[in-house]
């Protein structure tokens, strides 16, 4: 019975949101590949084995894969599923199976170098890797305008309801009533941005820009970090200055200003993200609290609790941060592919296979390595050691 509970509860969400959010960021791949002329040999949610699937008229074969963490489009002249250019020879036999490694092999055809990946263009080969990611952030601007147009944005007047005793606020002089107009000089103009500086500073002096009964007053303010437990039950570290809000709405925005509103959100979401990374890798954040599937899984569990806004919400997020993880430098990801496509249009010549094949080792070891490392956060937090 737990077990049941367990895969209905948690693995099922898991698996739909992590699918949907690979079939956006495969079909990015997909679409610009197709518009420029590649032939597409397999588009797979999941690896490993195939579970059922079919081939479209254009040859392209439709599947869905056991193993349900990520997916796949394998076009014409790929070695494999990493995208890495084969040989100058393609195999006769054991084409449709994915077998390279069997068969005859014979050099590729005038027609079939047209419909080959690494035989494209520069510009294009970038086009094509590039739509991956940019797929994962249109997605996350529609999912948000939507949210922001029906259910509405919510937004929370940066006015101080209450200030806490002997707190950050208090020490540096901050009032009820006051009203947040800039922090470090970055205008604020709802509550949940003053939440988010916050945080993304930790404990760094705060320049703080307040309208006090129509008169400007500029004050410092140092947070203090204090240990949480978020909403789904993991200890993190949060900055705090020590003030509440005087209250929160939901406004509903008209279709422009819904998608303006969305492109603004992403551009804080990832701008957040990015500033995360950066201070876990300078050491001023713990890299505790860097989750994996287990925790993504647990995740997706709990939101689906609180409805379609809280749903679309969380996958809006997770798709921004797919975005920037495969457009990170490393070999095998989307990010390591444009780095050698950079470099290739500064030596005029793409790096040689060698180069190109360590590249990916480095890659594999690299992914391989934070796969393990944030699966074992994710088994910390639940005490299995």
């Amino acid at each position: 019975m737990e077990i049941l509970n367990f895969i209905v509860d948690y693995a099922i969400p898991f698996i739909v949101v992590l699918s949907i959010l690979v079939f956006v960021h495969e079909l990015g791949h997909y679409w610009v590949a197709r518009r420029c002329g590649v032939r597409v040999e397999a588009f797979s949610i999941g690896f490993g084995p195939e579970l059922f699937g079919w081939t479209a008229k254009s040859g392209t074969r439709w599947k869905v894969s056991a193993l349900p963490l990520g997916g796949y489009v394998k076009m014409f002249g790929d070695a494999d599923v990493t995208s890495r250019p084969a040989s100058k020879e393609v195999v006769e036999e054991g084409e449709d199976t994915g077998d390279w490694a069997g068969g005859r092999t014979r050099p590729l055809t005038a027609e079939e170098r047209a419909v080959s990946f690494h035989h494209k263009s520069l510009r294009q080969r970038s086009a094509i890797v590039a739509a991956g990611p940019a797929a994962n952030f249109l997605f996350a601007i529609v999912a948000l305008a939507v949210l922001f147009g029906t259910a509405g944005q919510r937004t929370t007047p940066p006015v101080v309801g209450e200030v806490v005793a002997e707190s950050a606020a208090e020490e540096a002089g901050i009032l009820p009533g006051d009203r947040f107009l800039a922090i470090n000089g970055t205008p604020i103009e709802r509550f949940e941005q003053i939440q988010r500086v916050v945080q993304l500073n930790l404990s760094e002096p705060l320049q703080v820009t307040l309208d006090r009964g129509g008169v400007d007053q500029i004050l410092t303010v140092t947070p203090r970090i204090v240990e949480a437990t978020d909403n789904f039950g993991n200890t993190i570290e949060r900055a705090l200055l020590g003030i509440s809000a005087s209250g929160t709405e939901m406004v509903r925005h008209d279709p422009a200003t819904a998608v303006w509103r969305a492109v603004e959100e992403t551009g804080s979401l990832t701008w957040g993200t990015l500033r995360y990374v950066g201070q876990m890798i300078t050491g001023s954040r713990s890299t505790d609290e860097l989750g994996g599937p287990i925790m993504i899984g647990e995740m997706s569990g709990r939101v689906a609790d609180f409805g379609i806004v809280a749903i679309l919400s969380f996958m809006a997020i997770l798709s921004i941060n797919l975005g920037l993880i495969n457009l990170f430098p490393v070999p095998m990801l989307d990010g390591g592919h444009l780095l050698f496509y950079a470099i290739e249009a500064v030596r005029g010549r793409p790096l040689g296979e060698r180069a190109q094949e360590y590249g990916f080792r480095i890659g594999l070891a690299l992914v391989l390595t934070l796969m393990v490392f944030v699966t074992f956060n994710d088994l910390s937090r639940l005490n299995v050691f």
